[in-house]
């Protein structure tokens, strides 16, 4: 997509897009023996909630207002985090439709016990629809991508969203047919 085409994107008459840094949030946690597996390590349902916080208030913060949890796609567990690592959980909008938003995710941790920059431990993508106060989807604000990086990041979201609604047509045809044929699940 060129710049021209970002730049169309983003100029809906109803409403002004907002760059990909106006909504870009950190969070960080340190993690106890609270959050821990049968293993010792830090459970990935914990991971996964910082994941869903962290990306919930990037789309709430582009949006202008609530935002609820879609789909969570591709999270990947790289190493395990361990009690006592500072988890970071850094998160972007990379990608809006008329009423919903992908957002990125990358965990990193840093060793409490050793001295060595953050590592990625994790990554996934989430997608959230704004809602109004009666819980209907409303209007977002198209996202600007200003670095390269930006628009790698839209450009791959594009493509993860073309597969997620090729796998739900596949999937609802595939049932109907099904239910055609006779067969009832």
């Amino acid at each position: 997509m060129t710049d021209q085409a970002f730049a169309a994107a983003s100029a809906t008459p109803e409403i002004l897009g907002k760059p990909t840094s106006a909504s870009r949030t950190t969070l960080s946690h340190i993690m106890t023996h609270n959050d821990t597996n049968l293993l010792g390590t830090v459970h990935g349902g914990v991971i996964m909630k910082l994941v869903d916080d962290a990306a919930g208030a990037v789309a709430g913060r582009h949006s202008g207002g609530p935002a609820v949890t879609a789909s969570m796609d591709e999270m990947v567990f790289l190493e395990p985090v361990r009690v006592g690592d500072l988890v970071h959980v850094k998160a972007q909008v990379n990608w809006t439709g008329r009423t919903s938003m992908e957002v990125g995710v990358r965990v990193l941790a840093e060793r409490w016990n050793e001295s060595a920059p953050a590592t990625q431990v994790g990554s996934a993508y989430l997608v959230f629809a704004a809602v109004d106060a009666e819980g209907r989807p409303r209007p977002v604000p198209p996202v600007i991508p200003e670095t390269e990086r930006d628009k790698r990041r839209y450009q791959e979201a594009q493509i993860r969203r073309t597969h997620r609604l090729a796998r739900r047509r596949a999937i609802r045809e595939l049932r109907e047919k099904r239910a055609a044929e006779g067969f009832e699940d």
